[in-house]
């Protein structure tokens, strides 16, 4: 086989991975990112995938939408009652996986809104991570929208079937 045979096979060979590699051109990214507001504060909900050959952690969040954003999430008090409070230490993400920030678990606290926005408006949101780097979400607020509605349904599944509900049978990262 000649030279240019070879390298045009060889590109050939390539190709199918080059398209897959285009498809998620982030790192890290995310998918379906919404929030639910009230006059003083809101949440903010999202499925975010570590496409990085590392481990990260979110350890927060900021917006000029609000005075103040935290990490948080629901777990059962004492009592038997759920109770929402601050995620200590940040949310740890591994390599190859997804984190779902959903209604009655993870999510974005908003507290103290700087502006009044209605459903169909946009803002970011930007994450922080361990280590130094952050990451601008685009938001869309959708108060409106009802558990599990949104990414086609997905909300609770597993990570395989979502991956491929998302990225198509036969996606790799």
């Amino acid at each position: 086989m000649r030279l240019p045979a070879i390298l045009t096979a060889a590109a050939l060979a390539v190709l199918p991975f080059a398209a897959v590699a285009q498809e998620h051109p982030e790192k890290i990214h995310v998918h379906d990112a919404y929030a639910r507001l009230s006059l003083q504060s809101g949440a903010v909900f999202f499925m975010i995938h570590n496409n990085t050959e590392a481990d990260i952690t979110i350890t927060g969040a900021h917006t000029d939408l609000a005075k103040k954003a935290e990490l948080h999430t629901h777990s059962e008090g004492a009592d038997g009652v759920m109770v929402m409070g601050k995620i200590e230490g940040g949310v740890p993400l591994a390599s190859g996986e997804m984190h779902e920030f959903a209604r009655g678990g993870d999510h974005v606290m908003l507290m103290g809104l700087t502006r009044k926005l209605a459903d169909g408006d946009r803002f970011d949101l930007v994450l922080d991570f361990a280590d130094g780097s952050t990451l601008d979400v685009p938001v869309i607020v959708d108060s409106k929208r009802l558990p599990g509605e949104g990414m086609d349904g997905m909300e609770g599944m597993d990570h395989g079937t979502m991956h491929q509900k998302m990225h198509g049978a036969g996606a790799s990262d």
